[in-house]
């Protein structure tokens, strides 16, 4: 980095270790979600299941790493604790296993070596690796066992929740978590990722045979649009797919969908659209695509070619400093830190506070500075 970027990331860090703090005081091992009236509530009081619930300890553990207090620490392990009742009580727990116990359980042990945290996160393992369909390869999307809803459905999210399974087979050395987040990995590349870069969010196969039915509605403008935090949920899961199998088809994937992030990006002043091909009104940006997206490009950069790295670290650093000029909230008496989050295109909730954006843009931060730990 340039010199002024260094000071700039410095700044950003000083302040987030103020904003950070004063919330963890407040929130404690409540679990955030989005803020109401500048305060979080307890989304674990509500569904103690919701599959953001691992990003507030995911963000704990980050500052614990950066910073070594032991307040973000004893609050991650609470979280941790509440969290083990959907495994004692086998509910709610769907594809995105990963978001909830990555963040949690995997990182605690990695850190302290907590041999619970172990035997959660191995159990939260299996039961991903339970919704993988090997007729159609894919790992099942939404839906409770025994119902055929959404039976045949596979999303783009679910990329970034394999590293679960990675984890897995390395800790057990049991190659079967591995293979099925190949195989999932390579029929996403079939079906989601479309030759411009761009990717669908969802696919519907049909679960006897594998073939391809159809693409449902979105929380994008549309199914054949372009949802912006699909897209790069699409860039960093097969940045991560090439990380942890060596193959370089998902590198190639990876640099496709943040080359199309990138350009999408260029005319919002680095902050991206809710949807690429949206109609031009009315304006929704989802700042938490912009995040994920940064944080992806970074990892992104840590694995191609030498005269590459620029290229995708100056783009997450463009994100990361349009986000905090223009969408940044540093107030440290209120909850939450990025503003104009969007949960779904369709949605009411298009401009709001959410907390897995706040997670990737500390991760990216931290990241950038090398103090923090590398979850996925």
């Amino acid at each position: 980095m340039r010199n002024e970027e260094q000071v700039w990331l410095e700044n950003l860090y000083d302040r987030l270790c103020l904003k950070i703090k004063a919330e963890c005081e407040r929130t404690g091992s409540g679990i955030p979600y989005i803020p109401e009236g500048g305060a979080y509530y307890d989304m674990g009081k509500e569904n103690i299941a919701w599959w953001t619930n691992g990003f507030w300890p995911g963000i704990l553990w980050q500052m614990y790493t950066a910073t070594g207090e032991e307040l973000y620490k004893k609050n991650a392990e609470a979280v941790e604790q509440r969290m083990e009742l959907m495994l004692e009580e086998f509910v709610g727990l769907d594809h995105d296993a990963g978001f909830l116990w990555l963040l949690s359980a995997v990182a605690d042990y990695r850190i302290t070596g907590n041999k619970r945290s172990c035997i959660n996160a191995l159990h939260a393992a299996n039961i991903l690796a339970g919704r993988f369909n090997p007729a159609g390869g894919f790992i099942r999307a939404w839906g409770c066992e025994g119902s055929s809803e959404k039976s045949g459905w596979m999303i783009i999210d679910c990329l970034m929740n394999l590293p679960l399974l990675y984890w897995a087979s390395e800790h057990t050395k049991d190659p079967r978590y591995k293979n099925i987040a190949i195989m999932h990995t390579d029929t996403a590349m079939k079906y989601l990722l479309r030759s411009d870069g761009s990717v669908y969010h969802i696919a519907n196969l049909d679960p006897e045979t594998g073939e391809l039915v159809g693409y449902p509605d979105c929380q994008g403008y549309s199914s054949s649009a372009s949802w912006s935090r699909g897209q790069a949920w699409a860039l960093y899961g097969m940045t991560l797919a090439h990380l942890h199998t060596g193959n370089t088809k998902y590198l190639e994937a990876a640099k496709c969908c943040a080359h199309y992030f990138i350009a999408n990006t260029v005319a919002t002043g680095y902050v991206p659209l809710c949807d690429f091909r949206a109609p031009l009104e009315p304006v929704i940006y989802d700042t938490s695509a912009g995040a994920i997206a940064a944080s992806g490009l970074l990892a992104l950069s840590r694995q191609v070619a030498a005269e590459e790295k620029e290229m995708y670290t100056d783009a997450a650093i463009k994100i990361l400093k349009a986000l905090d000029e223009k969408h940044c909230n540093w107030d440290t008496r209120t909850d939450s830190l990025l503003a104009q989050g969007c949960v779904a295109y369709h949605s009411r909730q298009t401009d709001v506070p959410l907390i897995y954006g706040d997670y990737f843009f500390i991760e990216a931060v931290t990241g950038l500075l090398e103090n923090g730990i590398f979850m996925w």
